[in-house]
């Protein structure tokens, strides 16, 4: 643990409990992952039992308790996008990346995730990178997308 880091966190909010979600988002931003002791230390500093902050940290779905990669790939399975193929490219990346859905690469630089919809419905099937929306992809497209993510 950085206890100089989290300090520096956690005095941005002046140690207040209703600003968990907040702390939360700048810890993983620091991090890009939550780290248990880190976890602990804040429900510790806010004065709120560990319960909470785990129930917090585990029901939010932009929360990871496992270390993401530099650069995460999200790819949309809500209904239009899953008519229009996701699933296919979901495979193809999990195949191109060696990686399943849920998991980074060894080398830390990429994570692969699946959600249940990025609103862009009229784009599908849309994959996110890192923040960066790109619509009406196929599998072609979606491996010029990921390589310069590849590399260092």
């Amino acid at each position: 643990m950085d206890a100089a880091k989290l300090e520096a966190i956690l005095a941005r909010f002046e140690g207040r409990p209703d600003e968990l979600i907040p702390i939360l988002h700048e810890i993983q931003a620091e991090y890009r992952y939550l780290p248990k002791e880190e976890l602990k230390e804040v429900a510790k500093r806010l004065g709120v039992p560990q319960t909470q902050v785990f129930s917090v940290a585990t029901f939010y779905k932009g929360f990871s308790l496992t270390p993401l990669g530099e650069h995460q790939v999200r790819v949309c399975q809500g209904t239009a996008c899953h008519l229009e193929g996701s699933e296919r490219l979901t495979e193809a990346v999990s195949r191109r990346l060696g990686i399943d859905v849920g998991q980074t690469t060894p080398d830390g630089r990429i994570s692969l995730e699946k959600v249940k919809c990025l609103g862009k419905c009229g784009e599908a099937p849309l994959v996110m990178v890192d923040e960066e929306f790109y619509g009406c992809t196929g599998v072609d497209r979606l491996a010029k997308i990921i390589k310069p993510l590849r590399k260092k």
